[in-house]
C-alpha cells in the first residue's frame, strides 16, 4: 500500500484537490491519499511547517508527502525531492523542508522532469504525482534530477531570553483557538528550574503562574498553561477559545517573568 499525504493551502471550495487525487489514483490505483491539511493560511509557510512537522514521523517507512504550499518553481526555489529517515517529500525548495528537520536528510535532488501539462501554473498535479509514482515504481531517485547539498534556509523565530525573562510569540492557533507559542519545555525547565513565574498575555493584562499536564486540571471556561505533544508552551480555555477571550493573534508576545 502507497502512504501518500497532502499538506497545501487549497482548501476544498475548489477544483484543486479533488483534480490531484484523481491524478493520484489514476496513476497509482493502490495509493491510500492522507489528509493533513487543506486550510494552511494561503502561502504560509511556518504554519504549513508546524503542521507538517508535527505529523510526519509518525508515519511509516516508505510514506510520500507532498506539500502544496508556494509550489511554483524558480531558479532561486527549485521543485525538490527529499529523503529523510526513509520518508520522501516533494515540494518547492523554498524553506519549508528547511523547517521540518533536526538534522540533514539522507538525500536531495533538484527535480528534472517534463511535466504531464504545458501550463506551469499546478506543479502539484503535474510534477509532483509523476515523482510520486516513480518512488513507488521502486527506480532510482538519482534519475529525476541532480543532487543537491543543501535546501534553502528558513530561520524559524527563536524566543529571547534575559536573566529573568523568555519572550516569546504565538505561531499558531488551532480550531479551538488554543494558542501555540514557541517556547519550548526545555528552554523553558532550564530557564524556570523551580523558581516563581509569571506568564503574561496581551501586554500583562493577563497572566498565569502555573504550568499544568491537561486541560481539564483547571475549571471548566478557566485559562490553562500546559506543555502540548509538540512540547511547546500552549495556552487555552477549558472548553472555550483562549485566543477570542484574551484577543490574542499570531505573532503576540507571550513573555515568562521569572522571580529572583
Amino acid at each position: 500500500m502507497a502512504i501518500i499525504t497532502l499538506t497545501t493551502d487549497w482548501g476544498t471550495k475548489d477544483h484543486y484537490l479533488a483534480s490531484v487525487k484523481g491524478a493520484i489514483l489514476a496513476q497509482i490505483p493502490q495509493a491510500n491519499i492522507i489528509d493533513v491539511s487543506h486550510e494552511i493560511a494561503p502561502f504560509n509557510l511556518n504554519e504549513a511547517s508546524y503542521i507538517l512537522r508535527n505529523v510526519w514521523q509518525n508515519y511509516p517507512k516508505g510514506s510520500i508527502h507532498i506539500v502544496g504550499v508556494n509550489s511554483e518553481a524558480s531558479p532561486e526555489h527549485p521543485h525538490v525531492l527529499i529523503k529523510a529517515q526513509d520518508q520522501f517529500f516533494i515540494g518547492s525548495d523554498n524553506g519549508i523542508f528547511s523547517l521540518l528537520f533536526d538534522e540533514a536528510p539522507e538525500e536531495i535532488y533538484e527535480l528534472d522532469i517534463i511535466q504531464s501539462s504545458s501550463k506551469f501554473t499546478f506543479s502539484t498535479k503535474d510534477v509532483f504525482v509523476q515523482v510520486a509514482k516513480h518512488i513507488i515504481d521502486g527506480k532510482a531517485l538519482s534519475e529525476l534530477g541532480d543532487p543537491l547539498s543543501e535546501l534553502t534556509k528558513r530561520v524559524a523565530f527563536q524566543p529571547v531570553t534575559e536573566a529573568q525573562l523568555i519572550k516569546g510569540k504565538i505561531i499558531y492557533i488551532d480550531r479551538y483557538e488554543n494558542v501555540v507559542s514557541n517556547i519550548h519545555e526545555n528552554l523553558f525547565n532550564q530557564m524556570v528550574g523551580k523558581k516563581k513565574y509569571q506568564i503574561l498575555l496581551s501586554a500583562g493584562k493577563y497572566n498565569l503562574s502555573k504550568v499544568h499536564s491537561s486541560y481539564s486540571d483547571v475549571g471548566e471556561g478557566e485559562l490553562v498553561a500546559l506543555f502540548g505533544s509538540d512540547g511547546l508552551l500552549e495556552i487555552a480555555q477549558n472548553r472555550g477559545r483562549a485566543a477570542g477571550l484574551l484577543g490574542l493573534q499570531l505573532d503576540d508576545v507571550i513573555r515568562v517573568e521569572i522571580a529572583e
